[in-house]
């Protein structure tokens, strides 16, 4: 299996709807972003799929080597090696990639938030960062497209939250921020239970509009001569849109279920993006 072979295997198994707006991409910069994804369920993977936090935090550590190994041209992970070829052409670096591995970091030492402040920082490193780097990979010919890239990021890491909110709460993760929490009546006890109230019920729908409005603001700083390139982003923007939509209209259940969209639906909104942006 070659180390394309292994990205793209990752990325189609996943199911995410990341692979829906790779579709239509030429072939280079397909597998750079390919590869880029892969990365991305490779650390992630570590933290979700790793019940001893040493363990995972020695794992992170070596995924730290390997960025460097990459960057010093002798990468040994299928990963790595199908990277390579994108680092110069794409602007990927080794700080960004190590970036998203802090935010990865960040989940084996926290399981709470005060406030939206460090949610916020949280979303930029697992969400805004590959959103930047993803810029990069589709193209740009205007700065501000990376100011994009990033509200986007988190539009979407928002988006991940809300529908993962009862998932996480059975690894004892609350990513709602507990100020919040507080002024809607919904204490941690009660999601880490799966216990529905109408004060739950508003709280989410507070997030929701919050992620609506990064959503709304990163459409405002697309700029006009980017967003044929950025056809991706947008086919993504719509499909967690959709997404966000569907999780409102049942209620916000997401304490007992994760609602998903099929994948005929998530093709059907990727072809129509394509075609008109």
């Amino acid at each position: 299996m070659t180390p394309d072979q292994y990205c793209q295997n990752k990325a189609a198994a996943s199911g995410s709807s990341f692979y829906y707006s790779f579709l239509f991409l030429p072939e280079a910069r397909r597998r750079a972003i390919t590869a880029l994804y892969a990365f991305c369920r490779e650390v992630d993977d570590v933290v979700d799929e790793t019940s001893d936090s040493q363990v995972a935090a020695m794992s992170l550590a070596w995924w730290r080597t390997e960025v460097g190994k990459l960057f010093d041209g002798t990468p040994t992970h299928p990963v790595t090696r199908a990277l390579e070829p994108a680092l110069q052409p794409y602007g990927i670096t080794a700080d960004y990639l190590n970036e998203i591995i802090n935010g990865m970091e960040m989940d084996l030492t926290q399981s709470r938030y005060l406030d939206y402040a460090g949610l916020d920082r949280y979303c930029y490193r697992v969400a805004g960062v590959v959103g930047v780097l993803a810029a990069g990979i589709f193209g740009y010919s205007n700065p501000r497209t990376l100011d994009y890239a990033k509200a986007l990021g988190t539009a979407f890491q928002l988006t991940n939250i809300i529908r993962d909110v009862g998932e996480d709460a059975r690894r004892n993760r609350v990513y709602l921020p507990m100020d919040e929490m507080k002024r809607y009546g919904v204490p941690a006890a009660d999601i880490l239970n799966a216990r529905e109230s109408d004060g739950f019920r508003a709280l989410m729908k507070f997030q929701t509009e919050r992620a609506r409005a990064h959503y709304a603001n990163a459409m405002d700083l697309l700029p006009a001569e980017d967003r044929r390139t950025q056809r991706p982003g947008l086919i993504m923007a719509a499909i967690y849109s959709s997404l966000l939509d569907e999780i409102e209209r049942e209620g916000f259940r997401v304490l007992t279920q994760r609602t998903a969209l099929t994948p005929v639906r998530k093709l059907w909104i990727a072809w129509k993006t394509w075609m008109r942006a």
